[in-house]
């Protein structure tokens, strides 16, 4: 009688183990999606202040808008990287940014519209569109 219960305590423990373990890799995905959203959430405010950049009337102006569309990319790579960490689905989105470092943000604004597109459509793609 021992033997099953101590049997059984233990088959339940392995139960338990896999369902807190099935449970908490459904929520990785979710977290991977609202860290890809708060990515885009700055790469949002980066690319208003690059469009603001472009329009500025003086250099002085349209350097500081560079500068602070720059400061929010790099913030939103830490968070893409935390997301792809979670969910490859996000690789694309951190790459993406991470090129910040070499190439100018026009470069990247069609990439990065893509990739918020999807993160804003809940990680699916958008339907494509007829051009």
């Amino acid at each position: 009688m021992a033997r099953e219960l101590i049997s059984f305590r233990r088959a339940a423990a392995v139960l338990a183990a896999v369902a807190v373990g099935a449970g908490l890799s459904s929520c990785a995905g979710g977290n991977a999606l609202a860290l890809a959203r708060k990515a885009c959430g700055d790469v949002d405010r980066s690319l208003s202040a690059y469009r603001s950049s472009q329009q500025a009337p003086d250099s002085t102006q349209s350097e500081a808008e560079q500068a602070l569309a720059l400061s929010q990319l790099r913030a939103a790579l830490q968070i893409a990287a935390n997301a792809a960490g979670e969910n490859s689905q996000w690789q694309a989105l951190m790459t993406t940014l991470s090129e910040s470092t070499r190439v100018p943000e026009s470069d990247l604004v069609h990439a990065l519209t893509a990739q918020c597109a999807v993160a804003e459509g809940g990680g699916q793609e958008p339907p494509a569109t007829a051009g």
